[in-house]
């Protein structure tokens, strides 16, 4: 499937176009620079404790963004690379068992935090070389256009997305990265917990050589998938999963990692964005990454409010649509 998804997803985003030039908030149906019309990869650690894949797969599957690739990876949360992979795997495979179609494999990473060069250099940094990186680069070069870059969609530490800038720097030309990161604050955000303060010299990284995307806006993913809805889900094994996975979501409102997804494949769910910037003159901070600091010109966009209620809204719609009432 990895050999055949690029080939499959190319012919998809021809048929979308790439005429329009990469300005947020502009010729675009939403507030952020990338939409429903980019190749999403998806990047995280577990697959239990939030509904990130689900949507995921269902928006690939119902105009949403094309799913281009899955990428497991590490953290201190969820440190088994192979039973973070399986689990994404199994999704996949009830997704695909159900019908839902363009799906890729799932890609393995063991990524631990990159380390801080001596001379305090970016370049400098030794890279882990990683699988989730090297791949993030090959699709990005298969996919992106002039006008339509790949976004990253990282529900865990931006260590393989930094790894990536570490084996190809032109990287940062085809991609644009969307984290469930860090924290409000006024003025700036936090690059922080949740997964910010997972690889601070990652979050260096990342704010300063990406266009970069924070959703710090949360909300209560119990909502989407309520107790009294588990009997109306679907009769299939997409259903039967969705189902089984329901009573391990975590209820902290910050563990919701598909904010990221569903900025960019539901544009109206980003409802306020303040255009950003790194602000790296108070040094490097072992625990967090920079502050993202107002700039009207800046590399950097934070979602500060969100559209809750239109997450379980779509989420009932695209479950409808595909497979029924």
């Amino acid at each position: 499937m990895q050999r055949s998804a690029p080939l499959c997803l190319g012919v998809i985003l021809a048929a979308v176009g790439c005429s329009e030039t990469l300005d947020a908030g502009r010729d675009k149906p939403g507030l952020l620079p990338v939409d429903q019309r980019n190749a999403m990869i998806v990047v995280n650690d577990n697959w239990s404790d939030n509904w990130a894949g689900e949507y995921a797969v269902l928006l690939a599957n119902s105009g949403g963004s094309p799913l281009a690739g899955i990428i497991a990876g590490t953290s201190k949360y969820w440190g088994s690379a192979s039973a973070n992979a399986m689990g994404w795997t199994a999704l996949v495979k009830a997704a695909r068992d159900s019908g839902l179609k363009n799906l890729p494999d799932v890609t393995m990473s063991d990524d631990p935090p990159l380390a801080k060069p001596a001379d305090g250099q970016i370049e400098s940094t030794v890279p882990n070389n990683s699988a989730g990186g090297n791949r993030i680069v090959t699709l990005s070069q298969q996919l992106a256009q002039p006008n339509r870059p790949v976004v990253l969609a990282v529900g865990a530490p931006l260590t393989m997305v930094a790894d990536a800038y570490l084996i190809d720097h032109s990287v940062v030309d085809r991609v644009v990265v969307v984290a469930a990161l860090g924290e409000l604050g006024t003025p700036s955000a936090a690059m922080n917990g949740p997964n910010g303060d997972l690889d601070a010299w990652a979050d260096w990284i990342v704010a300063q050589r990406f266009r970069y995307i924070q959703v710090s806006a949360y909300y209560d993913q119990s909502t989407d998938v309520a107790t009294s809805d588990l009997g109306t889900l679907p009769n299939n094994a997409f259903g039967a999963w969705m189902k089984d996975k329901q009573p391990n979501l975590q209820s902290i409102p910050n563990a919701s990692d598909q904010i990221a997804v569903l900025a960019v494949g539901l544009p109206a769910f980003a409802a306020a964005v303040q255009r950003s910037a790194p602000d790296t003159t108070g040094g490097f901070d072992s625990a967090q990454g920079p502050p993202l600091a107002p700039n009207a010109t800046g590399n950097a966009w934070v979602v500060t409010e969100i559209a809750a209620p239109l997450a379980k809204a779509r989420l009932w719609d695209m479950l409808q649509s595909r497979f029924g009432p």
